[in-house]
């Protein structure tokens, strides 16, 4: 089957793609592209699918470049592939020929570029890593290879959409007693004590406070279109053991 990749203008000229599950070898609930090295699906499958990945992007299977994602603020940068991976959350490169790849399954997976400086970057911006601030770390790292936030294009790929994540009185107050201001994030959930987050408009939002150029969301919920894409939460509802991660890439 053809792989399915979801690109934005506003990256082009550079190579990348938001891979949805489709085209991929795993089967099971892992069924389709599971690039989740993490996951317990077959090794070897795993890689099987991660060298499509490359060679759709006209990378060698090595380039592919990922991090071990922690949720943190952590940003790597990244001059050649890992011999093991940093515990972090995003990557910046200046360099050619390196795929910086992200894994998500309900979190906003982020490409950044700057086409003027030749400055790329990709971040893994759950709820915790976004209000930690990864975003924003992700903006300083590309500066400090030349970057300017103005220039920069920053797209948040598929991910949970408000409608499908509901979260408790707890996780409401870790935010709004932070800050009163994220109040806008959250609408009423099935009962008083529940609320919708919007994880992409709060993703949109520090991209835009932090002065980037260009931020968008491609619209596409993870959770709620089974076909194509992987989803923490879908699976946990189901009650499955394990689930597959999307891989969302972006090269010079």
């Amino acid at each position: 089957m053809t792989l399915e990749i979801i690109t934005d203008k506003k990256l082009a000229p550079m190579r990348h793609g938001f891979f949805t599950r489709k085209g991929g070898a795993s089967s099971g609930v892992f069924s389709g592209l599971n690039c989740g090295q993490g996951s317990s699906d077959q090794s070897e499958i795993v890689a099987h699918n991660r060298g499509r990945v490359a060679q759709a992007l006209d990378l060698e299977h090595d380039a592919l470049v990922s991090v071990h994602q922690v949720h943190s603020p952590d940003v790597a940068h990244v001059i050649a592939p890992f011999s093991e991976k940093p515990k972090a959350d995003a990557m910046v490169t200046a360099s050619q020929g390196l795929g910086l790849a992200i894994l998500t399954a309900d979190c906003q997976p982020v490409l950044f570029a700057d086409k003027k400086a030749g400055v790329i970057g990709a971040a893994h911006a759950g709820w915790k890593g976004a209000q930690a601030g990864v975003l924003e770390a992700t903006v300083d790292a590309m500066e400090a290879l030349g970057a300017n936030a103005t220039n920069i294009a920053a797209v948040i790929g598929p991910c949970i959409s408000q409608k499908a994540y509901e979260v408790g009185q707890e996780f409401f107050e870790q935010f709004t007693d932070t800050d009163p201001e994220t109040r806008r994030f959250f609408i009423n959930g099935t009962s008083s004590d529940k609320y919708l987050f919007d994880l992409p408009a709060f993703g949109l939002s520090r991209l835009r406070a932090r002065g980037v150029g260009h931020a968008t969301w491609t619209g596409h919920c993870t959770y709620s279109d089974e076909a194509r894409f992987y989803s923490y939460r879908r699976t946990t509802h189901l009650g499955e053991k394990d689930y597959g991660r999307l891989v969302s890439v972006i090269r010079l």
